[in-house]
């Protein structure tokens, strides 16, 4: 794997020092993923997000130019995570519209060696990095945390992501993972198990499993027209 490494460093910018507590990722975890098909499997995502627009909440951008992989620690969380992020639910159960889904996968990567995390998943843990739980929660804070990722980056050179409780399946883990902070120590540390997870989740079958993984959050996605 090859990454490139700013000329500039912008981080930290914050006044005061952050100390981040860390977990560890064993050797033989799975970690799921939903991502786009045309990228393989453990490819990173190396999609740059607007300093203050779109985005997901812990991309890198144009001052911090990481490439990010999101990965949960079951298939449910992973699914959760991707195609239920900013749904209202009211009770009733929620449909979802099958574009969320169309031309993507859900893979499945097992870790080959240990990987440490910063951990956003207690409030200590958040107090530690002079956050609270709107870092997690606030569907209009991306900008911000992306913003903190950095500053959280800047103060845990060590750490190759971060993990945190799912808001939409807690308390399973969300993580996202740096791609320069896989050197060569680390460059093989993520296997592809191949055929498992779900190649084409917007086929006929592969809706099937994904309503199935998705029943328990009175959740579904929806059947496009003219099937």
């Amino acid at each position: 794997m090859t990454h490139s490494t700013p000329l500039i460093r912008f981080f930290p910018m914050a006044q005061g020092e952050l100390h981040p507590n860390h977990k560890v990722i064993p050797a033989g975890t799975e970690l799921w993923r939903v991502h786009k098909s045309k990228y393989g499997p453990g490819q990173f995502n190396p999609t740059l997000a607007d300093l203050h627009f779109g985005g997901g909440r812990f991309d890198g951008t144009l001052l911090d130019p990481y490439h990010s992989l999101y990965v949960a620690d079951n298939a449910l969380t992973a699914l959760a995570e991707s195609v239920l992020r900013s749904v209202p639910w009211n009770g009733e159960r929620r449909v979802i519209p099958y574009a969320t889904v169309h031309g993507r996968s859900l893979s499945v990567l097992r870790t080959t060696c240990e990987l440490r995390v910063v951990s956003l998943i207690k409030e200590v843990d958040l107090a530690a990095v002079r956050r609270t739980a709107d870092l997690l929660d606030d569907e209009r804070s991306y900008a911000k945390a992306r913003r903190w990722s950095s500053e959280i980056r800047a103060h845990a050179p060590d750490a190759v992501g971060l993990v945190w409780q799912s808001r939409r399946n807690r308390p399973e883990d969300a993580i996202v993972l740096f791609h320069d902070r896989f050197d060569d120590c680390h460059c093989k540390a993520l296997e592809v198990l191949e055929g498992q997870g779900i190649t084409d989740l917007g086929s006929p079958a592969g809706l099937k499993e994904v309503n199935r993984f998705l029943d328990p959050l009175w959740a579904e996605v929806s059947q496009p027209e003219g099937w």
